[in-house]
């Protein structure tokens, strides 16, 4: 085992047999539903920097697998809208982790009516060869588990998360991104890594490695300051580093021929003369109607060079609805 994924293995044991706050980012939303209620224990467990749980991945009886299961908050929130026998499947690679989100599952049930731990299948297996066959379920999801790997093994994790998804599956993720250099000596360090500080990626570099999987289509769906590598902490670091989470959908489905969508909350509004425009590749705009669009059909409005489009800045926000 590589010693960074090593020293990853001892922390999340100790976080394990006792809360650790603040081991990644444990105010992270916690959704406030009829009936849903979230036992304590899972919340001080909630080792991830975003939420990965959204209402309109979750119908039509979908299988879920949960990758790095944490206190299994996640997990509960999952089992609110699929309430199927089987039908959530948390996956981990320790022992301790399973046992202490068994145990914390069955005091939700004590207070959730409508849970049952039946909805719950606890699998322990590893992220970089998962013990599911391919095209097996619908949604994968992990919260700032990825962003611990290196290169390699980052890439054989979405590679795997790729594989047992069914087609028009969807891998949602929550993972921390960097667009500034962060020091050699600071992303070697195993214990920052593990804490899910010093891994991040830039973002470009994050989405190219979804799209050259094959994952035709990617929503950015949240982007919001996360840590910062303090200079008056790390010698190594010269100005403050903005580390920021991410909160991604990667649609399995082809990619088209002129590239992959991307959404980062980019829109286009007609203001001309006509009641819409039709750029007559599948695109109209209606007078003062804004579309959202994915940043390739952005760049291809911009080109037309008209005065009566306007195209907006990624707001790295977005929920759907768009041009393609």
């Amino acid at each position: 085992m590589n010693n960074y994924l090593e020293s990853t293995h001892n922390l999340y044991k100790k976080a394990a047999k006792e809360p650790m706050l603040g081991l990644c980012c444990t105010t992270n939303p916690v959704w406030n539903l009829p009936g849903l209620h979230v036992p304590k224990i899972m919340q001080e467990m909630n080792y991830g920097c975003g939420t990965t749980v959204h209402p309109h991945d979750l119908s039509n009886n979908p299988i879920v697998l949960y990758i790095g299961i944490g206190g299994g908050m996640e997990l509960l929130q999952f089992a609110y809208f699929t309430r199927q026998k089987a039908s959530v499947i948390g996956l981990d690679v320790l022992d301790e982790m399973i046992e202490v989100a068994h145990h914390n599952l069955v005091e939700a049930e004590k207070s959730n009516p409508w849970f049952q731990k039946e909805f719950i299948s606890l699998l322990k297996g590893d992220a970089l060869s998962l013990p599911l066959a391919d095209q097996s379920v619908d949604v994968t999801a992990q919260n700032c588990l990825f962003n611990i790997f290196k290169e390699k093994e980052l890439e054989k994790a979405i590679s795997e998360a790729y594989r047992v998804l069914k087609p028009g599956g969807r891998l949602v993720l929550s993972d921390p991104v960097c667009d500034q250099h962060i020091p050699e000596e600071l992303r070697n360090n195993d214990e920052l890594r593990a804490q899910c500080i010093s891994g991040a990626i830039p973002i470009k570099d994050y989405l190219k490695l979804l799209t050259d999987q094959g994952f035709g289509t990617i929503e950015v769906r949240a982007r919001r300051p996360y840590r910062i590598l303090a200079s008056t902490h790390f010698p190594e670091v010269k100005n403050d580093i903005i580390i920021e989470s991410l909160e991604i959908c990667a649609i399995k489905d082809p990619i088209p021929k002129d590239g992959p969508c991307i959404f980062t909350g980019k829109s286009a509004i007609y203001h001309g003369e006509g009641e819409y425009f039709d750029d007559e590749k599948g695109h109209i705009l209606f007078y003062n109607q804004p579309l959202a669009i994915c940043d390739k059909t952005a760049e291809a409005l911009k080109g037309l060079e008209r005065k009566d489009i306007f195209i907006s800045d990624s707001s790295w926000h977005y929920s759907g609805g768009g041009c393609c």
